[in-house]
């Protein structure tokens, strides 16, 4: 009997839990139902237990049914489980089908998960498809406000570019974004300046550049579309070619001054190289100069020289050493 009552009482719970959880559901059933939306109870009770917001599950289908097109909820479920935003893929479907593009869900999904975290949104993907969006090269926020070229005379040439592009719903996902845009169509136009025979040319027709830069396939592995590169201002800048030969300059000047300097500073060395060589000649004379009494002196000693001998020799000195006084001119004095 007891065991009975206990049972009652627990059927009776669950009973009452089960009502709950259903009458909570059942505007949302109705308002589903009576928009054309329809979600089964079965399928509301399992969003409820599995976490899932059914509100917001039902107000998606809603939205996308009454605009004409057929999503289930288990793929809106199974997108906010995968972390996507319901709300704005539904919107970018919904935009897609009233410009005339084809456009998937599960593509939606997946254009919706790459741009999350990065500041843009699937929405923006599909209006830029409809509507295209002008992108400014460089970009200013890079701090750069010219993109700057040096055409074949060293001129410098400032430009700006405004590069307008259509979303590629096809590639987006995958694809190179806005960055890359820029940077390619940058580098295209630092190329066909460079290429230019002068600065005059490139400020004659300015639409060469543009013209030259989208011929060459920007686009390629990209997200978007280059519709058209239009050149907003040129300027001319410095003289570089000019700037560059007096670095130049300057350079081999120093390099020559280097030279001459490693040249002097070898001949001074060489020079009191001489110099103590001359000292060292003249030690050697004084040394020998100085063994002529000692060897005198040894041959009076062992007789082989005797004095007549040493008076001969000192005269022929003393007239030798008057010959030479006597051939060279005395220094004239200054007159008075």
């Amino acid at each position: 009997m007891n065991i009975t009552f206990v049972l009652l009482i627990i059927a009776g719970i669950v009973l009452l839990v089960i009502g709950a959880v259903i009458f909570s559901l059942i505007g949302a059933w109705v308002k589903a139902l009576f928009n054309g939306a329809a979600v089964p109870m079965s399928k509301l009770v399992a969003l409820k237990l599995a976490s899932i917001p059914y509100s917001l599950v039902v107000d998606a289908r809603i939205t996308a049914v009454r605009a004409g097109i057929n999503i289930t909820a288990d793929q809106i479920a199974s997108h906010f489980q995968a972390g996507g935003n319901v709300v704005q893929t539904v919107q970018a479907l919904i935009a897609a089908q009233k410009a005339g593009i084809s456009l998937p869900w599960d593509r939606a999904c997946a254009i919706d998960l790459a741009t999350k975290g990065s500041g843009k949104s699937v929405v923006e993907a599909v209006r830029t498809s409809v509507d295209p969006k002008v992108i400014d090269c460089p970009n200013p926020e890079s701090g750069r406000t010219t993109i700057d070229g040096v055409a074949k005379d060293g001129i410098q040439v400032k430009v700006k570019a405004r590069v307008t592009v259509r979303t590629n719903l096809d590639r987006f996902v995958g694809g190179a974004k806005e960055e890359t845009i820029v940077a390619r169509v940058g580098e295209g136009i630092v190329t066909t300046i460079g290429s230019a025979e002068n600065y005059k040319s490139v400020l004659e027709s300015p639409d060469a550049i543009s013209k030259t830069v989208l011929h060459r396939g920007l686009d390629v592995g990209t997200a978007f579309e280059i519709l058209s590169i239009d050149i907003a201002d040129v300027d001319v800048g410095e003289n570089v070619g000019a700037q560059l030969q007096e670095a130049q300059a300057q350079a081999n000047k120093s390099i020559a001054q280097a030279q001459a300097e490693i040249r002097r500073a070898a001949a001074v060395a060489q020079e009191q190289e001489m110099k103590a060589r001359v000292q060292e000649m003249q030690a050697e004379v004084v040394r020998a100069q100085a063994e002529v009494p000692k060897a005198m002196a040894e041959a009076f000693r062992s007789g082989r020289l005797g004095v007549m001998d040493y008076y001969k020799m000192e005269n022929v000195q003393a007239d030798t050493s008057m010959r030479q006084s006597i051939a060279k001119p005395e220094d004239k004095k200054p007159s008075a």
